[in-house]
């Protein structure tokens, strides 16, 4: 494993943390009367915490400092890392991120920006990193090893193993993004090989759903450690007894936590970690980021101690951020403060030692930053208002069943309703028209599909984010309203809008890269709830109705998704008729 970003100091800085850590000089600042917890032994422990500069200079014993802080018994812990996750679900820039996520707790995170690289590719990823840079979180990358996902869609970008290259020596990347495309690897893909091989000295991070048996050895063997996606216990176990780390994911889409927990043990607990991976900003307002997960895989059994464990002890361990995720002399001091396990509240977070967050508001200056511009993102074929109507057919069709609270869709076969043999939403069986329309091109290219679950008894919803090459992805009752509501995303220059009538009665725009927006993560946050509101009122049951859809795209997850080229059948990886005979 490559070294921490953060582990090069001066001989004199090594001296003078030596001089605090030993006695002989001042710490500036210790935290006294603190329950530590302790993830390297597994234990609270009461005692100080000793601060010098950015470092933890020591645990346990009082020592003498510039100033003292009484936390009166509260605990302090590592500042937690989210070992995967995607910004852009977030919808908001990294700044913004910031601002809502440090104060619950989370001081670094893992993304991979392979949303952005889809729709700007090399641009997107610089982007990414620019925006990181003075800013009170450390924010890691792994670089998108499949960008397009697959060959059966239209993305704004192409990355090959030359494009990302340049990137492996930037301090702050440390591996390969989630290898999605796991039947190029099984085939020995020639580029998708060489992206392994030129990151194989850093992590390689997974990404491969239902995969098991044979195949699953063949993917492990490329020296891929990691996955996300396991949604039930025995999947999880499987890639576990082959040497992977199980991330488990607890997100806004696909909650696997109450499934897979019950594998951890205290004798295989360094083998896991919690992870969000697409959190959606009313999630992160209502329940918390990574905090919210802790908060949940306690309640749900699991050891205080070890819960914090697996999101600061191991993240650290695994990226080999040799200075973070655990108090010890020498670490550099992120670290929280809490009262109890219960609802685990963060009252304090500390970040190389200064204080940025108190009662669950940032209390750092903005730092100053240069803005970054990127191009529109939105580039379609000009729309005469017939392109949503579908060709004629006769028998059943393939249907996409929507699975509540998982991105895994099932393949139903069902007659559907016709009007001059050609197909209409049937609302009374819940079955809706949905598109995927090229955004990056103007290629005119629009994917025709049925899916069931989603509700609407009336309008239609349309919006950019759709995973991974974030088409333009649209459902709807009735034709005229999925016309005007892909009209209107290409207006607002990207985002979310719902319909009803030929008129826009709730929007988002997302004007970067038509995934993010420069408003404050409360803000979008409820803008979200008004559009999932508007969105319930027009008759979907679903949670996250917005979550959903933004999933039906993604065709590396089982078992029927679509595109704007077409119908995929997941499990055979190849594309298939709406009409089965």
């Amino acid at each position: 494993m490559s070294e921490s970003p953060f582990t090069r100091r001066s001989k004199k800085e090594i001296a003078e943390l030596i001089d605090v850590a030993s006695g002989k000089t001042p710490a500036d600042l210790c935290l006294d009367n603190c329950r530590i917890i302790n993830v390297f032994s597994g234990e609270i422990i009461k005692g100080s915490v000793a601060i010098f500069r950015d470092r933890i200079a020591g645990v346990g014993p009082r020592y003498k400092a510039k100033k003292r802080l009484n936390l009166k018994g509260a605990y302090i812990a590592p500042g937690f890392i989210d070992a995967h996750f995607h910004l852009e679900s977030s919808m908001v820039t990294i700044p913004e991120f910031t601002r809502a996520v440090l104060p619950s707790g989370t001081t670094s995170a893992v993304a991979d920006p392979h949303e952005i690289a889809n729709v700007f590719g090399y641009d997107g990823i610089r982007f990414m990193l620019e925006s990181s840079k003075y800013n009170p979180m450390n924010f890691f990358f792994t670089m998108p090893s499949c960008v397009p996902p697959t060959v059966m869609e239209t993305s704004g970008s192409s990355l090959s193993a030359f494009d990302i290259y340049p990137f492996l020596r930037e301090k702050w990347v440390v591996g390969l993004g989630e290898v999605m495309n796991y039947p190029n690897v099984l085939s020995c893909d020639h580029d998708l090989l060489d992206k392994i091989s030129i990151y194989s000295e850093k992590r390689l991070e997974g990404h491969a759903p239902g995969v098991t048996g044979k195949a699953l050895a063949g993917y492990i063997s490329t020296g891929i450690s990691s996955d996300h996606e396991a949604t039930n216990l025995k999947e999880a176990q499987e890639k576990l007894r082959l040497g992977m780390y199980v991330m488990i994911r607890e997100g806004s889409a696909a909650k696997n936590l109450a499934d897979i927990l019950p594998l951890v043990k205290p004798e295989n607990k360094s083998r896991f970690m919690l992870v969000t991976d697409d959190h959606n900003p009313v999630d992160i307002v209502k329940h918390g980021h990574i905090d919210g997960v802790v908060r949940k895989s306690i309640k749900l059994g699991l050891d205080p101690v070890t819960a914090i464990q697996l999101v600061t002890l191991n993240p650290a361990e695994y990226f080999g951020l040799r200075d973070l995720g655990a108090i010890g002399p020498g670490k550099l001091a992120d670290l929280i403060v809490f009262n109890n396990f219960d609802d685990l509240k963060i009252h304090a977070v500390y970040k190389n030692g200064v204080l940025v967050a108190k009662n669950g508001k940032p209390v750092y200056e903005e730092p100053l930053r240069p803005k970054s511009v990127l191009r529109s993102s939105v580039n379609i074929k000009w729309l005469e208002g017939d392109e949503f109507v579908y060709p004629k057919g006769k028998g059943k069709c393939r249907v996409m069943k929507i699975v509540p609270g998982q991105i895994v869709t099932r393949q139903l076969l069902l007659k559907p309703k016709l009007q001059e043999e050609r197909i209409v939403s049937d609302t009374s069986r819940d079955i809706l028209k949905i598109c995927v329309v090229e955004r990056h091109t103007a290629s005119g290219r629009i994917g025709k599909g049925l899916v069931k679950g989603f509700g609407l008894k009336r309008g239609a919803v349309a919006t950019s984010i759709a995973h991974d090459s974030h088409n333009i992805i649209v459902v709807g009752v009735d034709d005229d309203d999925i016309f005007q509501a892909v009209v209107r995303i290409n207006k607002i220059g990207g985002g979310i809008t719902v319909v009803v009538d030929n008129q826009p009665v709730e929007e988002l725009p997302l004007p970067i890269a038509g995934l993010m927006s420069e408003l404050s993560l409360h803000e979008v946050a409820r803008k979200v709830e008004r559009i999932n509101a508007s969105i319930r009122k027009l008759g979907s049951k679903l949670k996250d109705p917005l979550m959903s859809l933004s999933f039906l795209a993604l065709p590396v997850v089982p078992e029927l998704k679509f595109t704007d080229k077409g119908l995929v059948d997941v499990d055979t990886f190849d594309f298939v008729d709406l009409f089965t005979g």
